[in-house]
This record gives structure tokens, sequence and C-alpha cells, in this order.
């Protein structure tokens, strides 16, 4: 069966960075897109970042580019988040996700265009 297991949370001054991973296993995964997606308490799930399946396209929300960066490995059975100069606003659970073939580039940020999803993993960012 499909599954998605996010690691690499945890705590992180401001300023600080993390690097995320996101672990696919089944073969259903072949050929997808993946992102991240992140959640603040009280907040809708909010899109952060999605890498191609050859990794040759990446897209970035506006509060995270220049800091994140989005990554998948040689094999494409993980995909990982580097997260720079952390701020307080980072702070949520991260969540990684299956895109959807067929989704266009104005449908990215909605959530419904995703159907595997991770556990998601803790990210608190604080001094």
């Amino acid at each position: 069966q499909a599954q998605l297991v996010e690691s690499g949370g945890g705590l992180v001054q401001p300023g600080g960075s993390l690097r995320l991973s996101c672990a696919a296993s089944g073969s259903t995964f072949s050929g997808h897109t993946m992102a991240w997606w992140r959640q603040a308490p009280g907040q809708e799930r909010e899109f952060v970042a999605t890498i191609s399946w050859y990794g040759s396209n990446t897209v970035y929300a506006d509060s995270v580019k220049g800091r994140f960066t989005i990554s998948r490995d040689s094999a494409k059975t993980t995909v990982y988040l580097s997260m720079n100069n952390l701020k307080p606003e980072d702070t949520a659970v991260y969540y990684c996700a299956r895109q959807l073939m067929g989704t266009i580039r104005s449908s990215y940020y909605d959530p419904q265009r995703y159907d595997y999803w991770g556990q998601g993993t803790q990210v608190t960012v604080s001094s």
C-alpha cells in the first residue's frame, strides 16, 4: 500500500535550519509531482512547495521563496525540504503529499489536487 512518512521536524531557534524528509513507498508514486504543505494551529493547510518527477521544475509559496529548497533523491523515493533562516511564523505541522496527475499550475495551491498525505512532522521555531 502506498505510504508517505515524514521525519526531521523539531524545535529550532529563529534563524536556524532544518531538513525534513518524506519517504515514499509503493510504485504508485512513480511519475508524480510531490509537494510539501504545512498547517499552523487554527489555520488552514497552506501550500509550501512542489517538485516535478524529474526534479527539473519546482514551485514555491512566496512566504518561503529564497529560504526553503525542495529536492528529491535520484532513486525518487525520498523528497526533502531544506529550511533556512526559519521564522516563528514557519511553526506548523509539515506534510508531504502526492499531486494528482494532470494538475495545472493554477491548481497547485488546491489541497484537493493531492490524494496521498503523510502523517506530518512538527516544526517549532522559537527562542
